[in-house]
């Protein structure tokens, strides 16, 4: 016979499984895969989701790569992926061609990066333009030490390469030679090894391995960027080949459910609205 201490360990464990199982609703009674590719910028907030989610529903599994919004796009586009990401907002051809339904979820400031040592700690968007030009090709001529600027660049494809090169530099600027890296990480390594390096970042990337430059007195932060006082900013996207369906819309209802907030907010990006 039970005692009364084993009826009330039953009862409470009653109360508590139902609020335990909707901590990540939408996937109960569910199996199956979501394969998520694309801009490198949301991959944070991605794995957050799908750990959650996996850990709690172990017949759900959950792919999370990189490779850009170029391969984003591509690879929702030709039903290789079933969620593409993107850190810019998709082309009209781009839709038309695939038939894409896009999912804004967060805003990201793009932050000009250079090494901890870099003597300069701001630019004018006209000074910048002229570094990545190849103009200005010594850190002296901007008060900086006698050494020759080396220049990083996102891939072509890159969403944080497209919104760095329409928001941070002057029309129409001629890109010099430059080194390409293919992530935000990648960026980060780079620049934080080399003392003579400028790059660019998503701002929920920037830590202490690097500095980010103040451009034309605006301070790159989220909260600036979520205020508008710092206007280099994008919105990240996820993109789907049509309208989504089953367990690939609940894990998109997720990321907009306070769950998915907070893993947005940790991930340093500002959340949006669906």
């Amino acid at each position: 016979m039970k005692s009364l201490s084993s009826y009330i360990t039953t009862a409470i464990l009653c109360l508590l499984l139902p609020f335990s199982a909707s901590s990540v609703p939408g996937f109960q009674n569910t199996k199956g895969n979501i394969d998520i590719a694309g801009g490198t910028a949301h991959i944070p907030v991605m794995l957050g989701a799908a750990k959650n989610i996996m850990s709690e529903h172990p017949d759900i599994n959950i792919t999370v790569t990189g490779g850009g919004s170029g391969v984003g796009v591509q690879k929702v586009g030709e039903g290789l992926v079933n969620i593409g990401n993107t850190g810019r907002a998709l082309k009209a051809a781009e839709i038309e061609k695939y038939g894409l339904v896009s999912f804004p979820f967060a805003i990201d400031g793009v932050a000009v990066v250079v090494n901890n040592a870099n003597k300069v700690k701001a630019l004018s968007r006209a000074q910048l333009s002229d570094i990545f030009s190849g103009k200005i090709t010594n850190w002296q001529q901007l008060g900086g030490d006698n050494a020759v600027i080396s220049l990083y660049m996102r891939e072509d494809g890159s969403g944080t390469r497209e919104v760095f090169e329409a928001k941070a530099l002057n029309k129409d600027t001629e890109i010099a030679q430059s080194n390409i890296v293919n992530s935000n990480g990648a960026m980060k390594t780079a620049v934080a090894q080399d003392k003579n390096a400028i790059g660019y970042v998503g701002i929920g990337h920037l830590d202490d391995s690097l500095h980010g430059l103040i451009i034309d007195n605006m301070q790159p932060s989220q909260e600036n960027a979520a205020n508008g006082s710092y206007k280099i900013t994008r919105l990240l996207y996820m993109n789907t080949k049509g309208q989504p369906q089953g367990i690939t819309k609940a894990f998109i209802d997720y990321i907009y459910s306070p769950a998915g907030t907070a893993i947005i907010k940790k991930a340093g990006y500002i959340p949006t609205d669906k």
